[in-house]
């Protein structure tokens, strides 16, 4: 079941993708179940956003992917190597990537979005499911002379707009064996499958929730595949999930 947030003119309201409509829900749905009201509105009147604003953290996972991890120098414990974005990072679908000026190379990292849906605290890996709500799409924005630089990685990945995630939640998704690619400006940048991740989902929920108390909607990005990840502005980043879909973000300069 894929799980819009949307607006249509007024404050944002919650629905279910069914085919080119959205069947409007009663309220959010990860507090207030999957209640349906009587209306029904085409996708295409609507604006797709973000489509959930975590409670309080934007878990990232850093090195996931070996080839990505070789493209970094293989750096990184063996063990998740985890860091942190504001909330105020995240974005939806279509809204623009604001780069800084002055910062050097930007590069985007597709990857594979957890939706955390209920209160998880030191959770073990076979019960992981229990407390997912669902999937979505994410692009964990990067500057990358800035990790250099900085020597860490707070400034570099946590810009405003330095999260997008959309265009919805996909609730039944199997997380094991799903192709995440993105494209330029329609170019393939990254290719990469889940199965080829270093820590499983159940394995990152697990670790994250021993450190932190995951509250609902608490998202975490699970890593990005390999390849060229440099854009700049002016340019169109996207990001397809088989399963979930497209998120689509153009970049612009900051004034």
């Amino acid at each position: 079941m894929k799980i819009a947030r949307f607006s249509n003119g007024g404050d944002p309201r919650f629905g279910i993708v069914d085919g080119d409509e959205i069947v409007v829900l009663a309220g959010d749905p990860m507090f207030s179940g999957f209640d349906t009201t009587e209306e029904r509105i085409p996708l295409a009147e609507v604006r797709l956003l973000a489509p959930v604003i975590p409670r309080s953290k934007v878990v990232c996972i850093g090195l996931n992917y070996a080839e990505h991890k070789a493209d970094m120098g293989d750096v990184g414990p063996s063990t998740p190597l985890m860091f942190l974005k504001p909330n105020t990072a995240v974005v939806g679908p279509g809204d623009a990537i604001q780069l800084p000026p002055n910062v050097g190379k930007i590069v985007h990292e597709g990857e594979l979005v957890i939706v955390i849906g209920k209160i998880a605290k030191q959770v073990k890996a076979e019960n992981a499911a229990d407390y997912i709500f669902g999937y979505t799409v994410g692009n964990d924005v990067s500057a990358r002379d800035l990790m250099v630089s900085d020597g860490q990685w707070a400034r570099a990945k946590g810009y405003d707009t330095f999260a997008p995630i959309g265009p919805v939640i996909e609730t039944e998704l199997d997380p094991g064996n799903v192709e995440i690619t993105t494209f330029v400006d329609g170019e393939q940048r990254r290719h990469g499958n889940t199965s080829q991740m270093l820590h499983s989902v159940a394995e990152i929920v697990a670790f994250a929730s021993d450190v932190w108390t995951l509250l609902p909607g608490d998202i975490i990005m699970t890593g990005t595949p390999g390849g060229l990840g440099g854009f700049v502005a002016g340019q169109t980043v996207d990001i397809t999930i088989e399963g979930i879909g497209t998120l689509s973000n153009p970049a612009r300069a900051r004034s």
